[in-house]
């Protein structure tokens, strides 16, 4: 058969794109499955007590580099992904399943330092490591993780529920583990042409720490039932603002506003993109890897939320014909896009 030279390409979505049309195949037949493909978990209910469980997969040179990752941080911060997918639920994590595949680079020593990084994690966030199985790899370490949590019917959020008017919140600040990535990624540049280089991280080990562990912020699910704050959305800050925002948005089938000059993000991050000459909102509104929760609440919430530590109020909501936007600094209102999931 001859090759048709003149068809195109097929494009791949993006990934969330990918999965709603794939989860099209596979309709719910059981009345105990409450959440499905779509949202950061899946949930399901038995008897009124809803279980929240989200499975994730890591590939060595596709989702983590060991040039420069100490194996502890690598067990920690992988647990750290699979919790907060629970977390953005609104769920309290219970119980952690982990599956590693090796090869003959790594004996045990090394197995060991990626288990305790993933034991101080489940520790950090008071779960169980409940499962744990080994098995053979041809080169490449690959290790899955199904983290397990716990919610209350009513305490449970999803993407969808926000509404026209509510605030915006996030957790903590961002780019700055996008940055740590780039210095990480720099420095292994110089690495590979003059193996005797000594890395350069003089004043950025805040960036590196956000790159290479970032916390489970289960912080702030405490502090907002401390405060009787019940988010209406809420969802896992992983691929950028950007990202997250529309995911609420679509899901909930609403617009929304962002402002710039709201955007939480440090000093140290600020002056150091500026240094590599990239733009700081481009990178919180799509850099990725910060694992902080984003939410939206009631405007009656606002004066409870200021109580609440480490948390920023970046825009509202609005109708879904408003589209997505941000005010920029000198008030110019700006499309979103979302860079998000790059299929390769």
């Amino acid at each position: 058969m001859s090759e048709n030279t003149n068809q195109e390409p097929v494009k791949m979505p993006g990934k969330y794109e990918l999965i709603a049309d794939l989860a099209k195949f596979f309709p719910v037949e059981n009345a105990s499955t409450v959440v499905g493909p779509g949202d950061d978990a899946t949930v399901t209910d038995s008897d009124g007590n809803q279980t929240v469980t989200s499975s994730k997969v890591f590939i060595e040179n596709v989702h983590f580099d060991l040039t420069y990752f100490p194996l502890r941080h690598l067990g920690y911060k992988l647990a750290t992904v699979a919790f907060a997918d629970v977390l953005a639920m609104n769920a309290t994590p219970s119980q952690l399943l982990v599956n590693i595949a090796v090869s003959d680079r790594f004996d045990l020593r090394m197995v060991n330092e990626i288990l305790s990084g993933v034991g101080a994690c489940c520790e950090t966030v008071h779960a169980d490591l409940a499962g744990l199985d080994l098995t053979t790899s041809p080169r490449e370490l690959v290790v899955s993780i199904t983290a397990i949590g716990e919610c209350a019917p009513a305490q449970l959020c999803t993407r969808k529920g926000a509404s026209e008017n509510e605030l915006i919140c996030v957790s903590g600040d961002f780019a700055a583990a996008y940055t740590g990535l780039l210095l990480l990624e720099r420095e292994k540049k110089v690495f590979e042409k003059n193996p005797g280089a000594q890395p350069d991280f003089t004043g950025k080990d805040y960036l590196l720490r956000r790159q290479l562990k970032p916390e489970p912020r289960i912080d702030i699910i405490e502090k907002l039932r401390q405060e009787e704050i019940l988010p209406t959305a809420m969802a896992n800050v992983s691929e950028g603002l950007a990202t997250a925002v529309m995911q609420i948005c679509k899901a909930s089938q609403k617009g929304c506003v962002l402002f710039e000059e709201k955007l939480p993000m440090t000093e140290l991050t600020f002056v150091t993109l500026k240094d590599l000459d990239i733009v700081h909102t481009v990178a919180a509104l799509n850099g990725g890897d910060d694992y902080e929760l984003m939410f939206t609440i009631k405007q009656s919430d606002f004066e409870k939320i200021k109580k609440v530590d480490n948390v920023s109020i970046i825009g509202y909501i609005k109708e879904e014909s408003a589209g997505y936007h941000l005010i920029t600094g000198d008030n110019v209102q700006v499309p979103l896009q979302a860079q998000g999931f790059q299929h390769s």
